[in-house]
């Protein structure tokens, strides 16, 4: 094992309030021709290791490697990609969307390993990309298959004077659902045998990619995170099994619903994910906070990402959790579809902030719940966060009602900052909206329901407690008033986002 494992990964995930650093016209949105000198600045200004170059439902610049040897050649030429800086392509899942972009983006894999070459680099600057939703071992091979017979077929018929392309890619599955991380173990195992046959060797090392938004957007805060706290317990146990060397990646955003790492929760972030080994640090933990905080933050993970040891949890205390997971789950789904209708609105004025495609029509995918739409997380999270409503509450209040007291013990036992998580989402709760909620639509009854159970079950005061969140909670009853008048929403919901650090 020589290469050096990123502990920070920056994505082009948007939810910062906030415009970028560098950004002379000082806009929040990100253009798609922007990003290559927000990966400059990510290496240099901030130290970041690793960026997540998004091939998957959005407009990607295919000239990528070309426009940042050619712009900051000097950077590069002493800090070489793929060897001290890491840039990684996530690629569209091909099951869920149409593939154009994955031809374009390995096209581009095999170029930038010739122009890398031509600049006498000592390493090809692209060799690993994360294929999304990653559901069974057989996607993450024909993946494989697929770059072994493109790189061939160039070598052959398009540079065939040249030295021959590297026909080998590694993989990163990211994985997604509560199920499918549950499962990620098995996953692993099957594809270290299927790889094992085509290759005639095993991975020398999986950096298995864990969700946190998606998985908390489809089953709920808490279902999403004990999978995220089983998985890694069983990808430690995957890899003492086999030998094969692991190491994690989580994708957290700021808010606690998507994950909760921002500079201002290294320390909970460490406590509640030990083993991790590379974190995502999103758009709006860059550039929502002083940029001095920020590089101190990034350092801070750089340090102690590799070093936090992973906590096995115990067959039976898995098995609890589990059962915990689920009920949460289904209260979260349940309690859900009763209020997207009315949240409808206020999703679509969530300001953008990236060239991303819709999830509609020929290039991309659709999450439903109960036959209603669902967007992005992020669009998701801010959503509920500028009505006042954080969606950590949904469904988990029945939840922890119907815990058994072994149970509870259990959870607070693997999940410490449980009530810590609930009461900082707590100090953006407006009752007051939620009581005029409930009077239209007996669904957000059971959310109030829920806020009251976990107030009293976990020890915690919800509601505003400084001046800027008590700002925040005048907006949220504003934006409620204007839920059908987009551009005032838009504007309504964006000065919330500044006061809450992250847009969603």
């Amino acid at each position: 094992m020589t290469r050096r494992i990123p502990a920070t990964m920056a994505t082009q995930h948007p939810d910062n309030a906030l415009a970028p650093y560098w950004d002379k016209a000082e806009t929040p949105f990100i253009g798609a021709y922007q990003e290559i000198a927000e990966a400059y600045h990510c290496f240099n200004d901030l130290g970041v290791s690793e960026y997540m170059w998004d091939w998957e439902g959005k407009h990607a610049d295919a000239a990528v490697i070309d426009r940042m040897f050619s712009e900051y050649h000097e950077y590069f030429s002493k800090n070489q990609l793929g060897r001290d800086k890491f840039l990684t392509f996530r690629i569209p899942n091909i099951w869920e969307e149409k593939g154009y972009n994955l031809l374009q983006a390995m096209t581009v894999i095999l170029s930038g390993e010739d122009f890398a070459r031509d600049l006498k680099f000592s390493k090809r600057p692209l060799f690993e990309v994360i294929l999304p939703m990653t559901t069974r071992a057989e996607q993450l091979m024909r993946i494989h298959n697929l770059f072994e017979k493109l790189a061939h077929f160039k070598s052959s018929d398009f540079t065939k004077k040249e030295t021959d392309n590297t026909d080998f890619l590694e993989v990163i599955p990211l994985i997604e659902s509560m199920r499918s991380q549950l499962d990620a173990a098995a996953l692993l195992t099957k594809y270290v045998g299927l790889h094992e046959k085509h290759f005639g060797r095993k991975p020398t090392y999986i950096r298995p990619f864990l969700a946190c938004s998606d998985t908390a957007l489809e089953s709920g805060l808490l279902a999403g995170i004990i999978s995220n706290k089983i998985a890694l317990s069983r990808l430690y146990e995957f890899s003492g099994q086999t030998g094969i060397k692991i190491y994690p990646i989580a994708g957290p955003g700021s808010l606690g619903f998507r994950g909760g790492l921002s500079p201002d929760t290294i320390d909970r972030f460490l406590a509640e994910l030990p083993g991790v080994r590379t974190a995502t640090v999103q758009s709006s933990f860059r550039y929502d906070h002083p940029i001095e905080k920020v590089k101190a933050a990034i350092a801070e993970l750089e340090s102690k990402l590799p070093e936090v040891e992973p906590r096995l949890i115990s067959p039976g205390d898995q098995r609890h959790l589990i059962d915990i997971a689920i009920s949460s789950s289904g209260n979260y789904q349940k309690t859900l579809q009763g209020l997207v209708g009315d949240m409808q609105p206020i999703f679509k004025a969530v300001p953008k902030r990236r060239d991303r495609r819709q999830h509609i029509g020929l290039l991309a995918y659709g999450r439903k719940i109960a036959g209603q739409k669902l967007p992005r997380a992020i669009t998701f999270t801010g959503g509920f966060y500028s009505i006042g409503v954080p969606p950590e509450f949904i469904g988990l209040g029945k939840t922890l009602q119907n815990l058994s007291d072994r149970q509870l013990e259990i959870l607070n036992d693997n999940y410490k900052s449980l009530a810590s998580d609930l009461g900082r989402a707590g100090q953006f709760l407006n009752k007051e909206n939620l009581k005029i909620l409930s009077s239209q639509n007996n669904a957000w009854k059971s959310v109030a329901q829920d806020v009251e159970i976990c107030e009293r079950v976990l020890g915690i005061s919800v509601g505003p407690q400084t001046p800027d969140e008590k700002t925040h909670q005048e907006l949220s009853a504003k934006i409620l008033s204007h839920s059908g008048q987009v551009e005032i929403l838009s504007q309504l919901i964006n000065e919330a986002a500044l006061l809450r650090k992250s847009l969603g």
